[in-house]
């Protein structure tokens, strides 16, 4: 059967699937992955001479605010 033939409701069933285990990949992993991109973030921008430390104030408190 190719994908033309697939009943939606199979494909439903898959995308629905999918999406669960995702969900269920981030609650079990905890907000760390969640807060990685402004941990990144924020120490890329710590890297800049003189006015990174007080740039990247803003994204050192959206991963606190995210992963406590």
């Amino acid at each position: 059967m190719n994908d033309n033939q697939t009943p939606k409701w199979r494909k439903q069933s898959r995308i629905a699937g999918a999406l669960a285990i995702v969900l269920a990949t981030f609650a079990m992993t905890g907000c760390g992955v969640v807060a990685a991109p402004c941990r990144i973030t924020s120490a890329a921008i710590k890297m800049v001479p003189v006015v990174g430390h007080v740039a990247a104030l803003p994204t050192d408190a959206c991963a606190a605010i995210i992963d406590p």
